[in-house]
């Protein structure tokens, strides 16, 4: 269409007479190929093949599709052929198949006709088959459930000379668990199977208890050495036996002698450990440790602490032994009253130490080794009743009885001792030494109780039961002692014996104030000393008066009335003896320490000779304030009292201070 010539620009429509191949090309023309999908598929198609535009080609178009048409459809027509063969070729299988299928359906069905009786017989056998293998699967678990295995049979019905073993416990479990599952059957209607396994169960029960008793028994027979071992098969053999009371629970035992009964197990552990407890103790006493550490506790008979410290310590520490060999054996049992059974146990094992114990203590204590050893003894003696009371738990524990006995023995001789020695100090009063400090007898009194109250603080006796103990020792000391000064100074002047009073006093005061539980006394000794200070101010006072030559003057002021006149007109009272008097107070305030009494001198406490001096010097300035008031009071008539008396109070005061 290259070389045709272009086509004229469309006329606008003239009419109904326009040529028809004019409207084909105009409808040519207004085509839109965009719009018309075939179209371009059509043409897409058409330029694989139509590679030249040319009036050749134009002309043979029409034939080269056709014939491209039929190419196509022969190619087609082939494929499908080889179709249509092998789709021949599955009818051909599918129809063999069909007729092997049919022929096989056939047989089957003859031969099921055949076999239909012995199918039938087949399925009841198995119905039959299943049903048994359920009853013995019942069978089996009601066998596992209520019988015992042979070896769990074996392990309970062994001999006496097998040993028993935790397998044995297993057993025994499975026999209990059994007696209390087959109370399930009695409430159904297999009551006949029921009641013959727990009869069963019940007798074996009862074998092998007396089996597990007979063994227990034995076992606790050897526990005989010093130091034991507890197996755990022996503590679970007890956990066993706590349900059988009558093998377990242990008889009272008497205070003298033990109740030997071969039903109860304890007994014999008792027994055995009581006897291993009394032959250690003496081995202990006689023998000493392995190889001689520790050495023998009768070597030390000679110190009374020790022989008694170690005999209570060695107790001691065998109770707490006993007691945790007992809370071994013990420790898986649940049944009420354990602990009190511990303690009884342990109470009656250690019985059997208590006369050897005895006698030994009380050789001590009757040779009275000292008041002070004596209060050590009875203190120690205390702390280990308390302290073996809290293992054995009963005050009634034969034991603890035999320490208490000890502990007021010990007690009773000591303050006996103490009354003895205030008996002696009062039997031989001393007279007061020449520097009048404490007596001989005080100070190895004050010192006796010095090491009985230091003994005292360091013991470990519970605190209200050292308190008491306290106020009875000061009692039976402190009383006598004070007693015995105030004989001893009852013939000295008055200076001397509140110096002798005081000094005494204070070394009571301080010897006690080092320890506790003496402030009730110290107060006591406080206000005694504190009364005597008083006669020593006022003979201090006086004495300084009487140097000075203020005494007959203070006196007289003192004494004299209104009534009598005024003071210048009484004999040693006019202004010149009142003048010699000052000129002599004047030497005294010049050297107020050459006016001091000897007996200050022989004070023990500084501290109490300045409070005297100080005290004392106030009683001057006192009676000199009282003599000026006097002088300088009009109504005395004193001519020019400030020549007489020309020192105030206040100056005095101030010279003395």
């Amino acid at each position: 269409m290259a070389d045709t010539a272009p086509l004229p620009p469309a006329a606008a429509p003239a009419g109904p007479g326009i040529n028809p191949l004019s409207r084909k090309l105009n409808k040519i023309l207004e085509t839109r190929l965009d719009n018309d999908k075939e179209m371009l598929e059509a043409l897409k198609a058409l330029s694989t093949f139509f590679v030249e535009n040319s009036l050749r080609t134009r002309r043979n178009l029409r034939g080269d599709i056709e014939r491209r048409s039929l190419a196509i459809n022969e190619e087609f027509v082939h494929i499908f052929k080889q179709v249509k063969e092998e789709l021949e070729s599955i009818n051909e299988d599918v129809q063999a198949m069909s007729s092997c299928c049919e022929d096989m359906s056939s047989r089957l069905k003859a031969a099921k006709e055949q076999t239909q009786d012995l199918i039938v017989k087949t399925t009841k056998l198995q119905a039959e088959n299943q049903r048994l293998e359920m009853k013995a699967q019942v069978a089996d678990a009601f066998i596992a459930k209520f019988q015992l295995t042979p070896d769990e049979m074996n392990l309970l019905r062994g001999t006496k000379d097998e040993p028993i073993t935790e397998d044995f416990f297993k057993a025994l479990g499975r026999v209990k668990q059994i007696h209390d599952d087959v109370k399930i059957l009695l409430r159904t209607n297999q009551q006949r199977a029921g009641l013959e396994i727990m009869e069963q169960m019940a007798l074996l029960q009862e074998t092998s208890y007396e089996r597990l008793y007979r063994w227990t028994q034995n076992e606790c027979r050897t526990l005989t050495q010093e130091s034991c071992d507890i197996s755990p098969v022996l503590a679970q053999a007890m956990e066993a036996l706590q349900d059988r009371p009558v093998l377990y629970k242990k008889v009272a035992f008497s205070k003298n002698e033990l109740c030997v009964s071969s039903e109860y197990t304890l007994d014999e552990f008792g027994t055995a450990r009581r006897s291993a407890v009394v032959r250690g103790f003496i081995d202990a006493l006689t023998r000493g440790g392995l190889g001689g550490t520790p050495r023998p506790i009768e070597m030390h008979s000679h110190d009374p602490l020790r022989y008694v410290g170690d005999m209570l310590a060695w107790l001691h520490q065998a109770t707490a032994s006993e007691k945790e060999h007992l809370e071994a054996i013990l420790k898986l049992v649940t049944i009420q009253g354990v602990e009190e059974n511990i303690q009884e146990v342990v109470g009656h094992i250690t019985e059997g130490v208590c006369r050897p114990l005895k006698v030994r203590i009380e050789q001590v204590i009757v040779a009275e080794p000292g008041a002070v050893l004596l209060y050590k003894i009875s203190n120690l003696l205390k702390f280990y009743h308390h302290t073996i009371s809290g293992i054995v738990g009963n005050s009634a524990a034969t034991l603890l009885t035999t320490i208490e006995e000890m502990h007021l023995l010990s007690k009773k001789i000591f303050f006996n001792s103490l009354s003895l020695h205030a008996s002696k100090l009062m039997d031989k009063v001393e007279l007061p030494p020449p520097d009048l400090g404490p007596s001989s007898a005080l100070n190895q009194t004050l010192n006796l109780l010095r090491e009985v109250l230091a003994s005292h603080d360091s013991s470990v006796v519970p605190l209200d039961a050292r308190q008491a103990d306290f106020v009875q020792v000061l009692s039976c000391v402190l009383d006598p002692l004070l007693q015995m000064c105030t004989m001893s100074a009852s013939n000295l002047g008055t200076a001397d014996m509140a110096t002798f009073m005081v000094n005494s006093l204070y070394m009571m005061k301080t010897t006690l104030a080092l320890f506790e539980f003496t402030d009730k006394r110290l107060e006591m000794l406080q206000f005694q000393i504190e009364a005597h200070l008083d006669t020593l101010i006022n003979e201090q006072a006086s004495y300084v008066l009487t140097r000075a030559g203020l005494s007959y003057i203070y006196n007289s002021v003192q004494q004299h009335k209104p009534e009598q006149g005024p003071l210048s007109n009484l004999p040693s009272l006019d202004s010149m003896s009142l003048k010699v008097a000052m000129a002599q107070f004047d030497r005294y305030l010049s050297a107020p320490d050459s006016l001091l009494m000897s007996q200050l001198n022989f004070l023990l406490s500084a501290t109490v000779k300045e409070q005297i001096i100080k005290q004392s010097t106030e009683l001057v300035c006192r009676a000199y304030s009282e003599l000026y008031a006097a002088v300088m009071d009009p109504s005395n008539k004193y001519k020019d009292p400030e020549t007489i008396l020309h020192r105030s109070p206040h100056q005095v005061q101030a010279l003395l201070s």
